[in-house]
């Protein structure tokens, strides 16, 4: 029995197939279109190349030698969270999706922030009105598309769109739909009074389901595109953020994982709704039926590395490019010679909720090299997900074990980098495949390999390395650390 777990990420959509002892099979990852940014902040992709991508990774899984479609028992979804994905009556695409990272929608957030009410959207939802969410996104389309939004019939979010291209359902699951700020995240249902007081009507928002329960089958048409078999089981998933916890073991409170991908998350298990009055963390659903979490959210984290990547370029044309800046920033002692990368490409959610906000590198001298750059890239990151580790420490969270994932997780140096940045001990699992794993476990569940998602991940979760911090760069990158925490205040004054 295989178990297929897909995600529907910015950069690409993977797929990846496990077996009931969670070794991985086989996996696949098609790129997507580079997202498109029309005007500053803003950033949207089309829908259907994710399903294009999807497909075709599916496809590449299932056509693996010595494989059969009929052993694949279920499938998961994940995605990039907080999409808007707008259908018409005929369930067309009406206009690109406006993505996690879009920044257009302050307007709305400062709106809903006023009719509403600060601590009123924090009862209601757990968290604040913020820009990468998907009801102010629906909101802009509303107010600046009018004769558009008269058309639409139904929102989705991106993974969930695949999994209407998949099964023909309209579904979505208590993690990912925590992100929409129209969730009742308490009570782990669309909130009444939300969709009231903004005048959305709830046909528009798909059916709610906790992350292992089965939505849907695979359609005859998704079959013939994809090779899965016509009636698999497809389970809700989660959002990538709670999947890739799934799938590192991160489901207890106390256990706490950093994830460097496109953004950064620092993510926290709990058995109850924890909430910062500040709103700087995010509260949502967990994809373990019956616990929440709360997240801390750099959103140009990998970002940053990538657009270094993309403007300036690699000394070497051979390998992994990431691999070969990480050579170059590893040339160069801790702390980059005093030179320090504010991650703020897209502008910030956690700790300055700030679509404003802006990156810089600060201070430069004429003895600093491409190679300090680079490094200072790698330990402004850092510093960003420590800020939601000093938040939990305010709000009372445990942090007992800390796990790293995404991309930050593969690269040796970047794991020390954390370790000396987080003053803590840190850990990688062996099977570190992100969300498309965790929700392949979360299928599991829901076709009953394992009886509980805590059983899936005593399993199968297994530690492979653990990094102890550096005394000496944890001491002087503490000192960094402070800093960086006075480069946003600053940059506030000039913009």
């Amino acid at each position: 029995m295989l178990l297929l777990g897909i995600d529907v990420g910015t950069g690409g959509s993977r797929a990846v197939l496990i077996d009931q002892t969670g070794q991985i099979v086989t996996s696949a990852t098609i790129e997507h279109e580079a997202f498109a940014s029309p005007h500053t902040g803003w950033a949207e992709q089309s829908p259907d190349d994710w399903w294009r991508a999807s497909a075709e990774a599916i496809r590449q899984v299932v056509s693996s030698d010595n494989l059969l479609s009929e052993e694949i028992a279920a499938v998961g979804l994940s995605g990039q969270m907080h999409g808007a994905v707008l259908l018409d009556e005929r369930d067309e695409v009406l206009r690109p999706a406006l993505i996690w990272c879009d920044q257009r929608s302050a307007s709305q957030c400062e709106q809903l922030t006023k009719d509403i009410g600060a601590e009123r959207l924090i009862e209601l939802t757990c968290n604040p009105a913020l820009t990468g969410f998907t009801l102010p996104k629906m909101l802009w389309v509303r107010e600046n598309e009018p004769n558009l939004w008269s058309r639409v019939r139904s929102v989705l979010l991106p993974k969930d769109y695949v999994r209407f291209r998949l099964t023909g359902d309209k579904a979505t699951d208590v993690s990912d739909a925590s992100g929409t700020l129209l969730l009742n995240v308490a009570q782990r249902k669309w909130s009444s009074e939300m969709l009231t007081a903004t005048e959305i009507s709830p046909s528009l928002l798909p059916r709610v389901y906790e992350s292992p329960e089965i939505t849907g089958t695979i359609s005859g048409a998704a079959s013939e595109l994809t090779g899965l078999r016509v009636g698999t089981p497809v389970v809700a998933g989660a959002g990538d953020q709670a999947g890739g916890a799934v799938g590192i073991g991160i489901v207890q409170p106390g256990a706490v994982s950093a994830t460097i991908g496109t953004s950064g998350v620092v993510f926290a298990a709990t058995n109850t709704p924890a909430l910062d009055p500040k709103g700087r963390v995010h509260t949502f659903c967990h994809a373990v039926p019956g616990r929440w979490h709360v997240m801390g959210v750099t959103q140009g984290a990998g970002l940053s590395l990538r657009w270094f990547r993309d403007q300036f370029g690699v000394k070497s044309d051979n390998g992994d490019p990431y691999d070969a800046l990480a050579a170059e920033a590893a040339q160069v002692e801790p702390g980059s010679n005093g030179a320090i990368w504010a991650p703020y490409l897209m502008g910030e959610r956690t700790p300055h909720l700030d679509p404003d906000a802006r990156a810089a590198l600060v201070g430069l001298t004429a003895s600093h090299t491409r190679a300090h750059v680079v490094r200072a890239i790698m330990e402004g990151v850092a510093f960003s997900l420590r800020d939601s580790f000093e938040i939990f420490d305010e709000m009372s969270v445990p942090v007992k074990t800390v796990r790293l994932g995404g991309g930050g997780a593969r690269s040796p140096l970047w794991r020390q980098i954390q370790a000396d940045i987080y003053g803590r001990e840190v850990a990688t699992v062996e099977a570190e495949e992100g969300a498309a794993y965790g929700v392949a476990m979360l299928a599991g569940v829901g076709v009953g390999v394992w009886n509980s998602v805590d059983a899936a991940c005593e399993a199968v979760v297994r530690t492979r390395d653990v990094i102890q911090p550096n005394k000496e760069a944890k001491e002087l990158l503490a000192h960094q650390y402070q800093s960086y925490r006075a480069i946003y205040p600053a940059l506030k004054t000039i913009s």
